[in-house]
Order: structure tokens, then C-alpha cells, then sequence
């Protein structure tokens, strides 16, 4: 958070010196008004420049990448962070050497990494935020062997006439295997059990 005190001939103006110095925009920031200033006599007797406090509070984009930053080299990893934007949507895309120590086994590690820098964003961002953390693509690679995993799953569960129940995921894993198998006419999918243990269960439509 960065906090300045500006000067100006009138509000206004001490509020663009302020802008200007912060390197910002009006919406970013919150102003304090500590003195209206006065013109005085002629515009110089007994006049007072007016004052007032600008903080520009934390970004939470940039508070997210800190945070990542921070714990990949707690955990021995140099990585590169890249970010793209689309509205409330923000992804985090991680890079760099030992990147398979940040994905973790099946994802875990990434997938509580997600959790965690959405929690830091949201804390410093006035309305709610989506946040995805990727490393090296892994999320795409890791929904392709989803999606035969669930062909496969789909396939046993109509050839042996019984249901299938599949590892314990988490919802945006459950919801890839749900999305490719809706097409199907012969199976139905559900989710079952409490969180971290909820997994989904194909079952044969009979």
C-alpha cells in the first residue's frame, strides 16, 4: 500500500500531483481531503494551498504474483509468473525450472496453490475474483487424460453393467469428466462423498 500527501493551488490540482506521483489512475485510489486550501487577497494574500492524502491500496494481481513468487522459492523453484486477465477471470501461469514441484502428484500441489493465491487476491480486490494457476500447461494436459480416462470408465461401466467409481478430484476435475461424458445415453454421472474424498461415480443406465 502506498500512501503520499500532495499539494496543490486547489483540490484538484492536488489530487492530479498526487495521481501523477503514484503513477495511477483516480478509480484506483482512495482521497482524504485534509485541507480545501484558500485563495486569499488577489489570489496571494493570506492563501493556503489546499492538501490532500492519496493511498493507493494493494493490487491484487500484483499481490497474487508476490505470493507465488514467494512460496516457489520457499519450495526451491525459480519460477517465472505471467498473468492474463479477462475481467474477474485471472491466470496465473507459472514457468521455469523443477516445475513439476509446484504441480505435485496428480496436480495437488497446483491445485493448492490456486486455492491459496485466490484467497490472497480476493483479500485486496474490491469485487470477487476467479483465479487459475497453471504451470507449463498442465491444466490442458491434465483435462485431455481426463477425458479418455472417462471414456475408458464409461466404456467399463456399460460392458460390465455396473457402476464406476473414479479417485477422489476436485470440482473443476469432476466437472471435465461430467462435460465429456453428457453425450452419452447409456450412463449417467453423480458426485459422491464429503470434500477432500468427493469423487464421481459413472453409472449404466439400465
Amino acid at each position: 500500500m502506498k500512501r503520499i500527501t500532495a499539494t496543490g493551488q486547489s483540490v484538484e490540482e492536488a489530487v492530479e500531483s498526487a495521481l501523477s506521483q503514484l503513477n495511477t489512475t483516480r478509480d484506483r485510489v482512495e482521497i482524504e481531503i485534509a485541507d480545501q486550501g484558500k485563495k486569499g487577497f488577489f489570489g496571494i494574500f493570506g492563501s493556503r494551498q489546499a492538501v490532500v492524502n492519496v493511498t493507493l491500496p494493494p493490487d491484487p494481481v500484483e499481490e497474487g504474483i508476490r505470493f507465488l513468487k514467494n512460496v516457489s522459492e520457499k519450495m526451491g523453484v525459480g519460477a517465472e509468473v505471467a498473468v492474463k486477465r479477462n475481467g474477474r477471470n485471472i491466470s496465473f501461469q507459472l514457468s521455469g525450472d523443477k516445475i513439476a514441484l509446484l504441480i505435485g502428484k496428480r496436480g495437488q500441489t497446483l491445485n493448492s496453490l490456486q486455492y491459496l493465491t485466490q484467497l490472497v487476491a480476493n483479500r485486496y480486490s474490491k469485487q470477487y475474483l476467479t483465479v487459475e494457476v497453471d504451470a507449463e500447461d498442465y491444466r490442458q494436459r491434465r483435462n485431455d487424460t481426463l477425458v479418455q480416462l472417462a471414456e475408458r470408465m464409461a466404456n467399463k461401466a456399460m460392458k460390465t453393467g455396473k457402476e464406476v467409481a473414479l479417485e477422489p478430484m476436485p470440482s473443476n476435475e469432476r466437472k471435465v469428466i461430467h462435460n465429456a461424458l453428457m453425450g452419452k445415453r447409456k450412463i449417467k454421472t453423480e458426485s459422491s462423498g464429503a470434500e477432500p474424498y468427493r469423487h464421481l461415480v459413472i453409472k449404466p443406465i439400465k
